[in-house]
């Protein structure tokens, strides 16, 4: 009878794997560990061995390989276990690291509030990890974070999912903008000519607004703003007319710095995925974010 063994994986090989990753270099993550370079390559290489697989791309920052993803996740995974149980023994000292993927407007407006609560309550520190919505969930699948934000309703392989609610996004632009570029409305003749701001060059939030009013997106002139707070100010300043969130509009809105273009709002869904490991840790950041997100986004 063939008999098979489950291919064991050094849990400090792992961390080591996991530190190296988190600092993009060997030198950066034998600061963190406390021990010399040399020790940090050899354990690298002691866990290539061990697993029979390449690990690194040896890149400048340092890459993980396909092969690496399973075992960075078993090594945050381990970590969030030793955490639960040093609170079981009464270590209220030992603190760990929880990496999470948010998107940039989340981030911007609301997700900050359970984090700092659970920081109150827990020795835990967070490693945030930004990127649009539509992207964090690869963070999930490759091991880089444990929870994510995300556009993704199904579940991640290894996760479980929850839905957060609608971020609504409605077209606003200031009175002065509006009196000079728009003064006989959102005329598709207007907007084609009129300035907006993007994001990024993934956002497409004002081309999907255009496109729904008959003007062709690639019409107007577009600036980019890649950071929310800065993306709000300068719609608030006049740059341009673009989409954001009525979390983050409301208050302008309400005393008329900016004024509403009209339009359906566009709403994009959120959801809470994490892996699906039981850590009291990881299940109190789920209640906590979850909560939050059910209170504040639209239904």
């Amino acid at each position: 009878m063939k008999v098979s063994f489950i291919m064991r994986i050094p849990a400090l090989g792992a961390a080591t794997l996991a530190a190296v990753l988190d600092a993009g270099s060997m030198e950066a993550a034998a600061a963190t560990l406390h021990i010399t370079p040399s020790a940090v390559s050899q354990r690298i290489r002691a866990l290539e061995d061990e697993v029979g697989r390449v690990l690194l791309v040896r890149a400048k920052p340092l890459r993980a390989t396909p092969a690496a993803h399973a075992i960075v996740r078993f090594a945050r995974q381990v970590a969030l276990l030793e955490s639960d149980a040093a609170a079981e023994m009464g270590d209220a000292s030992a603190r760990v690291s929880v990496a999470l993927a948010v998107n940039a407007d989340s981030l911007a407006t609301w997700f900050l509030s359970p984090l700092a609560r659970l920081s109150a309550r827990y020795p835990v520190v967070f490693d945030l990890h930004r990127d649009d919505q539509d992207f964090t969930a690869g963070m999930l699948e490759d091991g880089t974070v444990t929870g994510a934000v995300t556009s993704r309703a199904e579940p991640v392989g290894g996760c479980r999912a929850e839905p957060l609610g609608v971020l609504r996004y409605e077209a606003v632009a200031t009175p002065a903008f509006v009196a000079t570029w728009l003064p006989e409305g959102p005329t598709t003749e207007a907007l084609a000519a009129a300035p907006l701001i993007d994001f990024d060059r993934r956002d497409d939030l004002q081309s999907r607004w255009l496109a729904a009013r008959g003007v062709d997106p690639a019409a107007p002139p577009r600036h980019r703003v890649p950071a929310s707070h800065d993306f709000a100010t300068a719609t608030a300043l006049g740059l341009g007319w673009a989409l954001l969130p009525r979390l983050q509009s409301a208050e302008a809105l309400a005393a008329g710095a900016l004024v509403p273009l009209g339009g359906a709002p566009i709403d994009v869904p959120l959801h809470w995925q994490q892996w699906n490991l039981r850590s009291a840790l990881l299940d109190a950041v789920a209640r906590e974010v979850v909560a939050e997100g059910r209170r504040v986004l639209a239904v």
